[in-house]
């Protein structure tokens, strides 16, 4: 008897046990390992976007900014007070930052001609790395670093804005589920009224409009969005040709570089028009893909215009969300540290952005010479 009551006792306490671990948000929790946030810092603060990525931080629990490197200490001062930054935040020298905060990533908001020089420091420390768009300012530079990335076993992963635009996504699955045919034509659409009409900061203008920092003007900060959706939407072949007309609309206040661009990338079966401009009379960022029986636009960050065959008219759509590990560039690079995504093919992966940098050298020394280039395969 004594047997039965202990035995029906021991059961009830595994019955009981159960319900508080199915039924207690306190008690499941404490049964979870917590994730530690990703350890990210940030080298250089003269490119603008870094305010965007601050002001977004505190939505982010799953990152932790662990440090800071700017040599200019008014700019230093500047962001620190802004954000309401802690001053043990920041240093003056990038490899002393990384030996005392010791983080997983960096991310790089330096001009466009420095990324290399960033990305060859972290590397000797096993840092992983993202930087703004584009990559870099040369091919020879983005060889470079994928060569480094492979000696030293680190990411290096590249942000655009576009690349969290559902509407891109949406159309990219239109065009993997053949709803609208083989891709014929694709015309990107990128850019702003101009850098200097929109009241960027002085210390991002200057070096902006400096082709040696910035690698052109116009061509490389606003085509390199059209050339990487299109290298992503052909998975990574390359153009036959790459060919570029470049313009100074407003010489009296971009004297140094283009301000409007556009290239014309030949494929086989397909043609790309990327327009990239710091003269159109509103910011835009869209694109269109023509299939041989549909097309699908992009309006917005969300918005799609699709007509597919036999459609009599064509309809506007929302383009599903996000996956959460896709949905930004932090989400992202949490993902790829922790291996829940391979960044090979996409948008921000280095494979993409040789191709990305490829196309844009080229277009580059097309709108020089006013000749076609026509692209030979790189070594892999």
């Amino acid at each position: 008897m004594l047997h039965r009551v202990i035995c029906s006792a021991l059961a009830w306490r595994r019955v009981l046990s159960l319900a508080l671990l199915t039924t207690a948000p306190g008690v499941c929790v404490a049964q979870q390992t917590p994730t530690a946030p990703l350890r990210v810092a940030i080298v250089g603060l003269v490119h603008d976007h870094v305010a965007g990525f601050l002001a977004q931080l505190p939505q982010h629990r799953n990152v932790e900014l662990v440090g800071i490197a700017e040599a200019d200490p008014a700019l230093a001062a500047k962001y620190e007070k802004k954000y309401a930054l802690p001053e043990t935040l920041f240093f003056k020298s990038m490899a002393n930052m990384i030996e005392v905060r010791h983080p997983q990533a960096v991310l790089v908001y330096t001009s466009i001609a420095e990324h290399r020089h960033a990305i060859e420091i972290a590397a000797q420390y096993g840092v992983s790395v993202m930087v703004e768009k584009p990559l870099t300012v040369s091919l020879d530079d983005a060889l470079a670093i994928r060569r480094i990335a492979r000696e030293h076993h680190i990411q290096v992963l590249v942000n655009y804005e576009t690349t969290w635009y559902p509407s891109n996504k949406a159309v990219y699955d239109d065009v993997e589920q053949h709803r609208i045919g083989p891709i014929r034509r694709v015309v990107v659409h990128d850019g702003h009224q101009g850098p200097k009409e929109i009241g960027v900061s002085p210390d991002f203008l200057k070096w902006l409009t400096d082709p040696a920092q910035n690698g052109a003007g116009a061509l490389y900060d606003f085509g390199c969005y059209g050339v990487d959706l299109m290298t992503w939407l052909m998975h990574g072949e390359a153009p036959l040709t790459v060919t570029a007309v470049v313009n100074q609309d407003k010489p009296d206040v971009y004297r140094k570089v283009d301000d409007d661009a556009t290239v014309i990338l030949a494929y086989p079966r397909a043609q790309a028009v990327i327009q990239g401009s710091w003269n159109w009379p509103f910011a835009r960022k869209d694109m269109e893909v023509y299939g041989a029986t549909g097309y699908a636009i992009t309006v917005a960050a969300d918005q799609v215009r699709i007509r597919q065959e036999h459609d009599a008219a064509e309809q506007l759509i929302t383009a599903p969300p996000l996956g959460p590990d896709e949905s930004n560039s932090l989400s992202y690079l949490a993902a790829v540290l922790d291996g829940k995504i391979v960044p090979k093919g996409d948008l921000s992966a280095l494979d993409t952005n040789i191709i990305v940098m490829q196309i844009l050298d080229a277009a580059r020394e097309s709108a020089r010479t006013g000749r076609s280039v026509r692209l030979t395969k790189l070594n892999e």
